[in-house]
C-alpha cells in the first residue's frame, strides 16, 4: 500500500534505506579511486585532512537534520533557504544543487564507461552511457522503493568489498599473509606526516570534500520517509562515523601495507590490497566493486535532482510540469528532464573520451561546497529564528560548531582559488551563479508583469 505526503510524493522509504542511501552516497569513485590523488598530496597526513573532513560533514548532515526533522518538506534545503534567507537563496540553492547532481551524474556514467572498458575494451564508452542512463532511469520511475532497494543492495556490496579490503589488508600487517608485508612504521618513516609540508596537507582538502559530497540526499529522503521523525536522527548520527571508519581505516592500511610514495594516481590503491594476498583476479574483483559504486552514484544523482526540481516547481521557481507524479507518487517528469540532461555525457564520451571525467568532475566541486555552505547558513538563520525547546533533533555545540563549519567551508573556497587544478571550477561556480541572478531576475520581472496585467484587466 502507497502512503502519500500532502505534496503527492509516496512515502515509502523505511530506516535501513535512508541509511545505506546517504551512506552510498558517500563512498563512490571518491574513495575507490580518487583517494590516489589525495595520498599523492598529502601523504599520510590525509588521514587527518578525512578526519577534519568528516567532522564538517557531521555539523553539515546535523544541520540538515534538524530541519527536515522539523520539516520534512519537498525540495528539502532548497525549501529552507528560500523560507529562511528568502526567494533568491532558495533559487540559487535549488538550481545548485540539482546542477551539482547532473554534473555529477556524467561524471559517475562516464566513469562507469571507463570500468567497463575493462571487459569490452573494443565497445566505444558512449554506448555504456546510455544503456547506464536508460536502465537506472526506468528504475527510478517505477517507484521510490524500488530506488531505496536498488541503493541498500547496491551499498551493501560496496560495504563488504571495503570490510573485505580492510580485514585483508590487517590479515598481511598482522600475520603476514599474502605476497607482500607492510609495518604501521610506513605512515611516518617516508617524509613524516607532512612529506609535502602544510601546503599539501591544505591542497588535499578539496579532493577530501568532494569524495563526501551527496551526503546530503539525506534531507531529500525526509518527504518520502515512512517516519522521518525517527529514521533521519539514526541516519545523521550514523554515517558520518561509518564513513570516516571506511575512509580512514581503509587508508591508513593502504599506506601501512605500502609506503605512501609508492602509490601510483594512475589507477586504484585497493588494487595493491587484494593483490597482497595473492588474489591473481584482483582487478576483476575491484571492476565489479567499482561498477557497483558507480550505479549507486547515478541511482541517487537521478533522485536527488529529481526531486529537487520537483521542489523547485511546487513553490513557482521551475516549470508547473515538473510537479506532476504518477500514481505511485513519482515525479515523472523531473526523472525524464534529468536523464535527457545527461546526453552531455554521450557527447562528451563521444568527443573527448580521454578527458571528459576530470573536466566534468572539477565542475562539481563548487556546487558541492556552495550547497553545504547554504545549508548550514539557512540552518544558523532558522535556528535564530526558533527557539532550540522546540527542536525534536537539535544541533550539538550551538553556535560555536555552526560557525566554525561555516568558517571551513569559505576556507574550502580559497583553497579551490589558489589550487591550479580547481580554479577553473570556481570560475565555472561564479558565472553559474550569475547567470541564476540573471535567471531570477528575469523571472520575477516577468511574474510581476503578468500579474499587473491581469490586475489591470480585472480593474
Amino acid at each position: 500500500m502507497t502512503t502519500k505526503s500532502g505534496d503527492g510524493l509516496s512515502r515509502r522509504l523505511n530506516g535501513r534505506h535512508i541509511r545505506f542511501i546517504a551512506l552510498g552516497s558517500a563512498i563512490g569513485t571518491g574513495l575507490f579511486y580518487g583517494s590516489s590523488d589525495t595520498i599523492a598530496k598529502a601523504g599520510p597526513s590525509v588521514l587527518l585532512a578525512y578526519l577534519i573532513g568528516g567532522a564538517a560533514i557531521f555539523f553539515v548532515l546535523r544541520a540538515l537534520g534538524e530541519m527536515a526533522v522539523n520539516d520534512p518538506a519537498p525540495g528539502s534545503f532548497g525549501e529552507y533557504a528560500r523560507k529562511h534567507l528568502g526567494p533568491l537563496a532558495g533559487f540559487l540553492t535549488g538550481w545548485t544543487y540539482a546542477f551539482e547532481m547532473v554534473i555529477v551524474c556524467v561524471a559517475d556514467v562516464t566513469a562507469l564507461a571507463v570500468y567497463m572498458g575493462f571487459w569490452f575494451p573494443d565497445v566505444p564508452r558512449w554506448i555504456w552511457v546510455v544503456l547506464t542512463i536508460l536502465v537506472i532511469a526506468a528504475a527510478n520511475l517505477v517507484s521510490v522503493r524500488v530506488y531505496g532497494e536498488l541503493e541498500f543492495w547496491f551499498t551493501l556490496v560496496k560495504v563488504v568489498a571495503i570490510v573485505a579490503m580492510i580485514l585483508g589488508g590487517a590479515a598481511i600487517l598482522i600475520f603476514g599473509l599474502g605476497a607482500t608485508s607492510g609495518s604501521v612504521t610506513n605512515l611516518w618513516s617516508h617524509g613524516g606526516w607532512f612529506p609535502n609540508g602544510i601546503s599539501g596537507f591544505i591542497a588535499s582538502f578539496a579532493l577530501v570534500m568532494f569524495a563526501f559530497g551527496g551526503t546530503e540526499i539525506l534531507g531529500l529522503t525526509a518527504a518520502e520517509s515512512e517516519d522521518p521523525r525517527t529514521a533521519m536522527p539514526k541516519a545523521v548520527n550514523t554515517v558520518p562515523v561509518r564513513v570516516l571508519l571506511f575512509y580512514v581505516a581503509t587508508l591508513a592500511i593502504i599506506m601501512m601495507l605500502n609506503p605512501w610514495n609508492t602509490i601510483s594516481t594512475s589507477g586504484s590503491p585497493f588494487v595493491q590490497i587484494f593483490a597482497g594476498l595473492g588474489l591473481h583476479s584482483a582487478a576483476t574483483v575491484l571492476n565489479i566493486v567499482v561498477v557497483t559504486a558507480a550505479l549507486s552514484a547515478i541511482n541517487s544523482d537521478i533522485f536527488g535532482a529529481g526531486r529537487m526540481i520537483y521542489g523547485l516547481a511546487k513553490r513557482g521557481q521551475a516549470p508547473a510540469i515538473m510537479a506532476r507524479v504518477t500514481r505511485n507518487g513519482i515525479p515523472w517528469m523531473t526523472v525524464l528532464v534529468v536523464a535527457a540532461a545527461l546526453s552531455l555525457a554521450v557527447v562528451l564520451n563521444y568527443l573527448l573520451p580521454d578527458s571528459a571525467f576530470l573536466l566534468i568532475a572539477s565542475v562539481g566541486t563548487f556546487a558541492t561546497v556552495w550547497v553545504w555552505f547554504m545549508i548550514l547558513l539557512t540552518h544558523y538563520r532558522s535556528r535564530r529564528q526558533s527557539p532550540a525547546e522546540d527542536l525534536a533533533f537539535p544541533v550539538p555545540f550551538w553556535p560555536v560548531g555552526q560557525v566554525l563549519t561555516m568558517a571551513f567551508m569559505v576556507f574550502i573556497f580559497v583553497v579551490m582559488a589558489f589550487a591550479e587544478d580547481t580554479r577553473l571550477a570556481l570560475v565555472v561556480g561564479v558565472v553559474w551563479l550569475a547567470v541564476l541572478c540573471g535567471l531570477f531576475w528575469f523571472h520575477r520581472r516577468a511574474t510581476s508583469s503578468t500579474e499587473a496585467d491581469k490586475s489591470h484587466a480585472q480593474g
